[in-house]
């Protein structure tokens, strides 16, 4: 890694088109989990200009899709002309699961087989307190800071918009902010010069002291204005920020998205179980950062392989960190699904401002960033 150099992530807001997409996926998921925690879904949503379409498999309980659709909307934000939670045109083209995909998921022998086949990654490294990397986790902060100002009762403010965040570092550790773009939208009354400054109010907020100097270069509404903004200005798509919803393209990604997804489907399980060992092993101690994939076949429980990278800051050898997961950490979907209690309503909450360095709740929300594997991953690989 080199000593000093500059590394960018972005974020965007609950309100962008495609995040919007991802809070119905979720808040239809979290509806059928009600009703039957075993229920096996997999939804996929289109937003647009007055419209909201949604498609996918499902089986194990009977919801009202369209009902579930309109409050995620409604709770976002959206009640204006071009896209409002009440008037836009719904439709939903949601049929039972594939058979040949549930008779390899519930097996025979009681065990769970993986829904599909796939690579899963996670990843943990010292940069903030959550063991998440810098440039993401502020990126994401900047934009919750702006919702809570509009749910607080800021009329200026939209529900849209995005977060850039380019981080310099120095020996391999974040440093300062070098520049920061924020794009979110706003009403006609509200002038750039003035939504200026609550980004930097804001900014003081958010980034760790020190970082925010006056040779940070602060970019806001670069184009001059955002009034028009959303699904009335733009499509979303459930699964289209997978970079912004896992690591900022600070570690890889395998490719499946997370929203609309029930806990059989290990792109989002096993996801979450690799974020939840990585963050565990660098917790533990083992190493400073941690970089964990893991491979699935349709069908299969075990995992096929599990790969570790430590990216020269391990304290002990990869090879006896691998062996230490297998020994301690069942990765079989079950495994991860009642380890994780991923069998809950818990999903809809995730899709915006990321899955990964959130604190868990009470109620199971984010269990994948408890700290409750440090002490088994230590003595095992003592």
């Amino acid at each position: 890694m080199p000593t000093h150099h500059l590394f960018t992530s972005e974020s965007v807001s609950e309100g962008h088109p495609d995040k919007v997409a991802d809070r119905v996926s979720d808040e239809i998921l979290d509806g059928f989990l009600r009703r039957a925690p075993q229920a096996r879904v997999a939804i996929e949503t289109l937003v647009t200009t007055d419209r909201c379409v949604v498609a996918g498999e499902v089986r194990g309980a009977d919801v009202n899709i369209e009902e579930l659709a309109r409050r995620a909307i409604r709770d976002v934000g959206y009640a204006a002309p071009g896209f409002h939670w009440e008037s836009l045109r719904f439709e939903s083209h949601v049929h039972a699961q594939s058979a040949e995909i549930a008779q390899g998921v519930d097996r025979k022998d009681g065990e769970e087989g993986a829904g599909d086949q796939g690579i899963m990654f996670g990843f943990a490294c010292r940069e903030t307190p959550e063991l998440m990397p810098a440039p993401l986790q502020y990126a994401h902060r900047i934009l919750e800071r702006f919702a809570a100002r509009r749910k607080a009762g800021d009329e200026d403010l939209g529900p849209d918009g995005k977060s850039q965040l380019t981080v310099e570092y120095r020996d391999g550790k974040p440093v300062r902010a070098h520049t920061v773009v924020v794009s979110h939208q706003h009403s006609r009354r509200l002038s750039n010069a003035a939504l200026r400054d609550i980004v930097r109010k804001e900014l003081q907020e958010v980034l760790p002291e020190g970082w925010l100097g006056s040779d940070t270069r602060i970019l806001v509404n670069p184009t001059g204005s955002f009034v028009h903004g959303g699904p009335a200005a733009d499509s979303g798509l459930t699964g289209r920020k997978i970079i912004v919803d896992t690591y900022g393209g600070a570690a890889p990604h395998g490719g499946g998205a997370f929203s609309g997804k029930d806990p059989s489907k290990v792109d989002r399980s096993a996801a979450y179980a690799a974020r939840h060992v990585a963050k565990n092993v660098v917790a533990a101690g083992l190493a400073d950062r941690c970089l964990i994939q893991i491979a699935y076949a349709i069908g299969v429980a075990e995992p096929l392989a599990i790969y570790v990278d430590t990216q020269g800051t391990g304290k002990v050898p990869e090879a006896r960190i691998v062996r230490a997961i297998r020994d301690s950490v069942p990765l079989t979907p079950r495994a991860i699904r009642e380890r994780l209690g991923l069998a809950r309503p818990i999903y809809a909450r995730t899709s915006a401002y990321g899955h990964f360095g959130r604190p868990p709740s009470e109620d199971g929300g984010f269990s994948w960033e408890r700290l409750d594997l440090a002490d088994g991953l230590r003595a095992a690989v003592a």
